[in-house]
């Protein structure tokens, strides 16, 4: 078993300076933690894989190629691979458990 809390998630997001902090991988998935701050840009692209979000923390707007709404704390994100998907309008910092199947390459 492997356990990670969230206190030290974030310490090792910030130290790395960058938004996306990869924690956990396997051969047949992989985890992380993306931040975003009130009113970033999420640049991602589309992936390969199938995707899970579950926020943490935050509130902000969420598109996946033609349907967008609105997700906040608690809420659970699928995204299928090739899906173009970003957050945006964010009001409250986001803080998302990321979740690839296959991993992210």
């Amino acid at each position: 078993m492997e356990a990670f809390g969230r206190a030290d998630l974030l310490v090792r997001q910030l130290a790395a300076d960058r938004p996306y902090l990869e924690f956990l991988r396997s051969e047949s998935m992989s985890a992380g933690l993306y931040v975003l701050d009130v009113g970033a840009t999420d640049g991602q692209l589309p992936h390969r894989e199938d995707e899970v979000y579950v926020v943490l923390a935050g509130r902000a707007r969420f598109t996946a190629g033609d349907e967008a709404r609105e997700v906040m704390t608690g809420d659970t994100i699928y995204v299928a691979a090739g899906v173009p998907h970003r957050f945006h309008d964010i009001t409250e910092r986001l803080e998302l458990i990321v979740v690839f199947a296959p991993p992210e390459t």
